[in-house]
């Protein structure tokens, strides 16, 4: 699959002047890869969105948040039309931490994914939503991908962080 798009066929698409770093564009994921997914877009854009930028979350796959043909929009995170490819960005448009906190309460149950544990075995990350991650003390046998029941314990907005406990 070809991924890089030519000054040529951006400026025959799009305006130049509406290719610009955190333009919102609505389009379809075309291809994935262990590494990211390319988007076509509806204006003639196609271009990669790498892992990275798809959720605040650690996710091992962008099969766990896309399948091919799905219609999605995207931020342009990057234009570089002197290697001819244009990078998106997915998690800006999913809401900021205080945005997505708000429908969190302390000392409330609520059901999250294990998205990593730490090497050192000093606690579990625990994804509430695709772009809002609190911690976990840890646990033996937890798994990544393993849906589980944690108790807000504490939500720390002036670091955005969320303490929690695995039920």
């Amino acid at each position: 699959m070809k991924s890089n798009i030519t000054y040529d066929k951006i400026s025959k698409t799009l305006p130049i002047n509406e290719i610009t770093k955190g333009s919102k564009v609505s389009g379809f994921v075309k291809n994935i890869q262990p590494y990211g997914a390319f988007i076509h877009t509806d204006n003639g854009l196609e271009g990669l969105l790498y892992i990275e930028d798809i959720s605040v979350a650690r996710i091992k796959t962008p099969f766990e948040r896309f399948k091919i043909g799905q219609r999605i929009n995207v931020l342009i995170k990057d234009v570089d039309l002197e290697k001819n490819k244009i990078y998106f960005s997915y998690k800006e448009l999913l809401g900021t931490w205080e945005d997505n906190v708000k429908e969190f309460k302390e000392k409330t149950v609520v059901q999250g994914i294990v998205r990593e544990t730490e090497k050192n075995k000093r606690g579990i990350f625990i994804e509430l939503k695709p772009n809002l991650v609190g911690m976990a003390e840890y646990k033996e046998g937890m798994e990544y991908g393993q849906k589980v029941d944690v108790y807000i314990k504490k939500i720390v907005e002036d670091k955005k962080k969320i303490k929690l406990i695995i039920k």
